[in-house]
């Protein structure tokens, strides 16, 4: 059992036979009245980010959450299909699922799988990948010293902000926690 003073964010906890992450952890004292806990948590089961207020002193269940590295495979009328490496086993995941994931999702790429209650409920990307540009207008020849950006679409359709010198073919390293270019891959 976890108080609800020690949520941060992050955190994996269980509820009324549901898990949740916690996304954001705000601890409130007010004037007058006892302090509380208010959470903004996101529902693993089903995607619905919520926000909650507890009592420091009550406490919830911590959840188990089983970690599965897989390979995605393919991806085929909103369902991503991702096989286990070790027992060839496959599990589809919907977009709903995945959320924000899909854009990072590059073929053979290999995830982790998050289960609870042996029921497969989001993936876990590594935080970096590598990906090709397929489509950027080329950059301005001498319009370098401003350090502009313009944007540039990656393999997965995956849309974001690059420095004018990258072109179109180049591989590059996106951070997945944010999105961000970071670096021109040789």
């Amino acid at each position: 059992m976890i108080s609800a003073n020690e949520l941060r964010a992050g955190v994996t906890f269980e509820l009324d036979g549901e898990a949740y992450v916690v996304i954001q952890f705000t601890h409130i004292k007010p004037g007058k009245g006892s302090p509380f806990v208010r959470l903004k948590m996101k529902n693993l089961m089903t995607g619905n980010v919520i926000e909650q207020t507890f009592r420091p002193e009550e406490k919830v269940k911590s959840a188990y959450l089983e970690h599965k590295k897989m390979q995605y495979l393919y991806e085929a009328d909103g369902v991503y299909t991702f096989m286990d490496s070790q027992t060839y086993e496959q599990v589809a995941l919907t977009k709903a699922d995945l959320g924000d994931s899909v854009s990072y999702l590059l073929e053979n790429i290999v995830v982790d799988v998050v289960y609870f209650q042996d029921k497969p409920v989001s993936v876990e990307l590594p935080t970096f990948i590598e990906a090709t540009i397929t489509h950027t207008e080329p950059g301005i020849k001498g319009d370098t010293a401003t350090g502009a950006n313009k944007t540039a679409e990656i393999e997965t359709g995956y849309s974001l902000m690059v420095p004018l010198f990258v072109n179109e073919g180049d591989k590059i390293r996106i951070d997945t926690r944010s999105g961000e270019y970071l670096e021109r891959v040789k």
